[in-house]
């Protein structure tokens, strides 16, 4: 390796497993090499690679910073670097991750002569055994036999605090709503953005470097990442890497159980996806036509592209038919005459438990974000012979994906045959004043916010009685608790003056 690095001025490495093997001879130039994917060496939930790098140094340096984040970024068992004078080895230097108090730090052996390189290092598989096992003791925060993500929650932006605070702490409630467990949050407030990262070049390094150290198998940023973010991160970590509207269609994905919802939320993810499928250089190109240019055709992207815009296409006539089937329902409830109530709100407000017992019915309900997905329509009985269709809808979210909503758009619709608006608020939820102004939001957005409307807080019992009373009369609501219909006489009465006043 000596002889070959100096006589073409070019550093040279080689990647070794655990049983001598060479996997990689790699050659890069008189600066540095550029390690090449490891798919056959997956991290996964290992602690360590099972890899050696072993690389010369042109002029006899010893192990420097870039060698060190190598190490720590791509968990190899070890780095070895072999510094040149004259054409030959001079000396030897080694360093490998260690625990440390503070997490998990590097020791650096040497350097030491070339000469001298059988006694001077420990019976390295030993040391390396002790070091992985240390390692993954030390891992806290989960059970090692949990299977489920582990992710650490990044926020960057250059907003209000407040704001940012209060986004991070929604994006921890969706990854529990989408079974992730939490390691970490990160929020960085940088003057400014970077476009390739959102952060700077070493934050990011540090941050899945301290991802890594936890334990983490996935990064969520709470900011929706374009293309080239995603790229350039998928290229510098093998952790999985998502944004905030990749975590919510996750969420619809394992939510959706009705046709329409199950269309839905496949057009919405493979709308978000399309953009995102990239290749790698030229060759996943479509080779130019032509006398001199014939080739295969279609390369793997191209055809990838195609069959997910042939299944968009799809998808779209499909919601077209469920939407012709959803107005030949409407038209049936307007020939019996039949007021409609449409039950909105944020997630996770209470909407699903309130359809349940006001209707006597059972709906799916559990207290995570985004339970329902499915609209749920029941009839409801007023006093002399007065009859309403009340239904549940889909709940609302601030920065509601772009493709998301466009795919639900036909859903929320039918927001615009609705005789009244039953805004149901968490009263217990300290940013609930955020929430209204989100709904109200989306409201005006799908054009219906001049519908009759009545503000309804729920969960009053989990609220102090006098602060209930304050809001009530500032937002010009009522209070209840959906889990008591003891408390529903106001909002009857008040929806019965809504619907047919004297």
């Amino acid at each position: 390796m000596a002889e070959c690095s100096s006589a073409i001025g070019r550093q040279i490495g080689v990647l070794a497993d655990r049983d001598g093997d060479i996997s990689h001879v790699i050659i890069g130039d008189a600066k540095g090499i550029f390690i090449p994917e490891l798919t056959n060496y997956p991290l996964g939930r290992k602690v360590l690679r099972g890899l050696r790098l072993i690389h010369t140094h042109l002029k006899s340096e010893a192990i420097n910073q870039d060698d060190i984040t190598d190490l720590s970024l791509l968990r190899f068992d070890a780095l070895i670097v072999i510094g040149l004078k004259d054409s030959q080895p001079d000396n030897i230097s080694l360093a490998r991750l260690s625990p440390s108090e503070s997490g998990v730090s590097h020791v650096i052996e040497g350097p030491v002569p070339f000469q001298k390189i059988d006694t001077s290092f420990e019976d390295f598989d030993s040391v390396i055994s002790l070091v992985e096992n240390d390692l993954q003791s030390r891992r806290t925060g989960f059970d090692i036999k949990d299977k489920r993500e582990r992710s650490i929650l990044v926020s960057v932006s250059t907003g209000p605090r407040s704001e940012q605070e209060e986004s991070l702490e929604e994006l921890k409630e969706l990854a529990y709503s989408s079974d992730v467990v939490v390691l970490d949050t990160v929020m960085q407030r940088p003057k400014q953005i970077n476009p390739k990262y959102l952060m700077g070049g070493g934050k990011i390094k540090e941050l899945v470097i301290n991802a890594l150290n936890k334990g983490a198998t996935l990064l969520i940023f709470d900011q929706d990442l374009n293309p080239s973010q995603m790229k350039a991160l998928g290229d510098l970590t093998e952790l999985k890497v998502i944004d905030r509207s990749q975590l919510i269609l996750d969420i619809f994905a394992r939510r959706a159980h009705s046709r329409d919802g199950k269309v839905q939320v496949e057009l919405a993810q493979l709308r978000y996806r399309l953009p995102r499928l990239t290749g790698k250089g030229s060759a996943m190109s479509r080779l130019m036509g032509g006398i001199g240019g014939r080739g295969p055709g279609e390369m793997k992207l191209e055809v990838d592209r195609r069959r997910v815009r042939d299944r968009i296409t799809l998808l779209e006539k499909q919601l077209e038919s469920l939407s012709r089937a959803r107005q030949q329902r409407k038209a049936r409830r307007v020939e019996q005459g039949l007021p409609i109530i449409s039950i909105i709100g944020y997630t996770n407000a209470g909407k699903s438990t309130l359809l349940n017992n006001l209707t006597k019915s059972v709906t799916f309900v559990e207290d995570k974000m985004f339970a329902t997905l499915d609209t749920a329509s029941r009839r409801l009985r007023f006093p002399k012979e007065r009859d309403v269709i009340i239904t549940d809808t889909v709940g609302f979210i601030r920065d509601l994906p772009k493709d998301l909503f466009a795919a639900f758009r036909t859903t929320l619709e039918e927001l615009e045959d609705a005789d009244l608006l039953l805004h149901v608020v968490d009263i217990s939820n300290p940013r609930f004043e955020q929430h209204i102004k989100s709904v109200e939001k989306i409201l005006s957005d799908l054009k219906v916010s001049q519908k009759q409307q009545l503000l309804v807080f729920n969960k009053e019992d989990m609220v102090n009685r006098e602060e209930v009373m304050n809001v009530c009369r500032r937002f010009e609501g009522l209070s209840i608790s959906a889990k008591h219909p003891v408390t529903f006489h106001k909002l009857l009465n008040a929806i019965e003056a809504k619907l047919w006043p004297l």
